[in-house]
């Protein structure tokens, strides 16, 4: 199987949101944003950031010119935060994990971030009962900064959030 990482661009906003919707529907834990507030969503927001990708980089998976992951990087905005940017919308369609997806897409991210003048670390949030995004940060160099309990309320559940940061 051939793979392929590269930044998505507007021909690509369909197959982003329908990977997207999938993900909010499957793990709906693992993100702020929920299915339903998200499941009316067009494909136009996507293709409009994409086209103009300032400040929002989002990166996509493919094997044999399908999309199997997604990962987004934000640049913060702010002058004293503009030294930093955060991993967030990572997500890699169930069947395809433990392929080693995910960490070439954090390592493509990671990539892009250090050719980015002014960015000097980057920053995440994983649900602490997700032992493999964990892990696979980890694995990437990313380390536990502190935690956030009863980050995320879902289904009358709360879940714990670690912060991560990576130092480039």
């Amino acid at each position: 199987m051939k793979m392929e990482i590269r930044q998505l661009n507007s021909p690509d906003a369909e197959e982003y949101l329908s990977i997207r919707l999938e993900a909010l529907k499957n793990s709906p834990y693992a993100f702020a944003s929920s299915y339903e507030e998200e499941k009316n969503q067009r494909a136009e927001k996507y293709k409009n950031r994409f086209n103009a990708p300032a400040n929002t980089l989002t990166f996509g998976a493919f094997e044999d010119s399908q999309l199997v992951g997604v990962v987004t990087l934000v640049k913060e905005q702010l002058f004293k935060l503009r030294h930093r940017a955060n991993i967030v919308a990572m997500y890699i369609k169930p069947e395809k994990r433990g392929n080693g997806i995910g960490k070439n897409l954090v390592f493509r991210v990671i990539e892009k971030a250090k050719n980015i003048e002014g960015i000097e670390q980057i920053y995440l949030t994983v649900v602490t009962t997700n032992l493999p995004a964990k892990k696979l940060y980890s694995s990437c160099g990313f380390e536990v900064f502190g935690k956030d309990k009863k980050a995320l309320k879902f289904d009358n559940t709360y879940y714990d959030e670690e912060h991560m940061v990576l130092f480039l």
